[in-house]
């Protein structure tokens, strides 16, 4: 299979997922710095301050260039500003037939149901696309995430991604 067109946007009762832009950076660098302290080290704010928003930015503008759906910016229907992200990934457990499922927001917004509703959205669209079976990885302690990833239909598969002295990065599956 190859990869499906760019997806551009997807709408939701309260969403609007929609590419990323440069702009969204300032609050993709807000996400690095609020993650859990048990977050492996390369995926939080180093000692040395990277990434930066600019490093950020620069990502975000190589990903735009990408022939991949990609993550989409995540917003509140009538509002502008992002609110976090949710897509598909093509790195790390994922291929181009099989990607993984993604997604992340501000604390500010926790607990209000945007996780599940964008990725049913996505979701849905990948089943549109072709796709059959997506993955997604999350941490055994991230009790929140692991709840949104059981109510979209992923299944733990019983394998650990990766396990560090914070916790096991366990693999999910949900396949069409």
């Amino acid at each position: 299979m190859s990869p499906p067109p760019v997806l551009n946007t997807l709408e939701t009762d309260r969403l609007t997922l929609r590419r990323q832009s440069v702009s969204d950076a300032a609050v993709y660098h807000q996400l690095w710095t609020e993650r859990d302290v048990r977050v492996p080290p390369h995926r939080r704010i180093s000692l040395e301050g990277r990434p930066t928003e600019e490093d950020i930015a620069a990502q975000i503008r190589e990903e735009r260039d990408a022939s991949r759906p990609g993550l989409l910016a995540m917003e509140r229907t009538g509002t502008a500003g992002a609110i976090g992200y949710c897509g598909l990934v093509f790195n790390g457990n994922a291929s181009n037939e099989e990607p993984e499922l993604a997604f992340e927001l501000l604390r500010a917004v926790h607990n209000c149901g945007y996780a599940t509703e964008a990725g049913r959205a996505v979701i849905a669209w990948a089943e549109e696309a072709g796709y059959r079976k997506l993955w997604a990885t999350v941490w055994d302690w991230n009790v929140a995430s692991r709840r949104v990833l059981e109510k979209l239909g992923f299944r733990d598969t019983g394998r650990v991604n990766r396990e560090t002295v914070d916790g096991r990065s366990l693999l999910t599956v949900r396949e069409f």
